[in-house]
């Protein structure tokens, strides 16, 4: 039994990334208290969930119980799998129904009492302990440190572009989709889906109808690492003629926002309806396509009108002249 720990600011999204990321290895999550998910999965999804965006950690989920002392009782009994020295962290969530106060030194007791060495300050091991309705107690396995994922925004990047999307809701965006193997951005900007894409070991492809973003991109992916990639200048709504005979298993795009000047001197709807059928003509049959638009687009309607299925949407408030949803279709 694994455990994944998901962020809070987009918990929805956040849990659905998990699941497609299990549904490409054989896993399933079967519980949810608050922000922790209970997973079963083998050895064989660790590589999947290693490219989670939206997740603070998972580990191997090893007890649970409905109070303290039922959780320190059944510590006794568990072969603790720990390598050097270790210390116990407790997590207390928002639904939080225990008092935990003490829990970590009681705990630590626990599995000291079978010949484990305690080190506060560098444990070779993190024992995780969680309070929800229940609580839970694991082995950490993987860790999502911020900082990598602070590297990559926009500011950090070669070239910068101010309105970019955050790269953990870029690379949920990626996992959405269930890409495996390549991923395609038509309307890429600076480049920050397809950093992600790349850096998860995908073949990615980028259009911008910019020559400076064109160039942006390849420098940015470049400075990433991410060598892997075909970009085009073009235009998305033409995707058919700038790869002649090409269905892409994968895409994800954030469209632009703003007014007709910034958009090729088109209406913004007008916009997103032509990219629509233009991403659907290259979509592969069962291919999925991960795309953010403002709350005042019927996504939905307009991608069900070319022939998508809707799979999930989830909200995002910007600030107080943008929100948005980012959505999920199939085709």
């Amino acid at each position: 039994m694994l455990y994944v720990e998901i962020l809070g600011n987009m918990p929805e999204m956040a849990g659905d990334e998990v699941k497609a990321m299990l549904e490409l290895s054989c896993g399933k999550v079967i519980g949810r208290d608050y922000l922790l998910l209970r997973v079963e999965a083998p050895r064989k999804s660790f590589p999947y969930l290693d490219r989670l965006g939206l997740a603070h950690e998972y580990g191997e989920l090893l007890v649970e119980a409905d109070s303290v002392e039922e959780l320190l009782e059944k510590a006794k009994d568990v072969e603790w799998p720990i390598a050097g020295t270790f210390k116990v962290d407790t997590e207390t969530m928002a639904n939080c129904r225990h008092n935990v106060l003490d829990l970590p030194r009681k705990l630590g007791a626990v599995i000291h009492a079978q010949g484990f060495r305690v080190n506060l300050s560098k444990p070779d091991t993190v024992v995780r302990a969680y309070c929800g309705e229940r609580l839970y107690a694991g082995i950490r396995l993987h860790y999502f440190d911020p900082k990598d994922f602070e590297r990559r925004k926009a500011h950090h990047r070669p070239f910068f572009r101010p309105i970019s999307l955050h790269p953990r809701i870029s690379r949920a965006m990626v996992n959405l989709t269930k890409a495996r193997k390549e991923l395609l951005d038509p309307m890429m900007g600076a480049g920050g889906i397809l950093i992600e894409a790349g850096l998860l070991g995908l073949r990615v492809y980028g259009v911008d109808i910019k020559p400076e973003m064109v160039e942006g991109a390849r420098r940015n992916l470049l400075h990433y690492g991410v060598r892997d990639f075909v970009l085009r200048l073009g235009d998305a709504t033409r995707l058919g003629e700038l790869f002649p005979g090409k269905k892409f298993e994968a895409v994800a795009t954030d469209p632009p926002y703003g007014t007709a000047a910034s958009l090729a001197g088109r209406k913004r709807e007008e916009l997103y309806r032509r990219v629509l059928e233009s991403i659907y003509e290259v979509l592969e049959e069962g291919g999925r396509l991960a795309i953010a638009f403002p709350a005042s687009f019927d996504g939905v309607s307009e991608a069900e009108r070319v022939g998508f299925r809707f799979v999930s949407k989830y909200y995002q408030r910007v600030h107080k002249s943008l929100d948005r949803y980012f959505y999920v279709f199939e085709k």
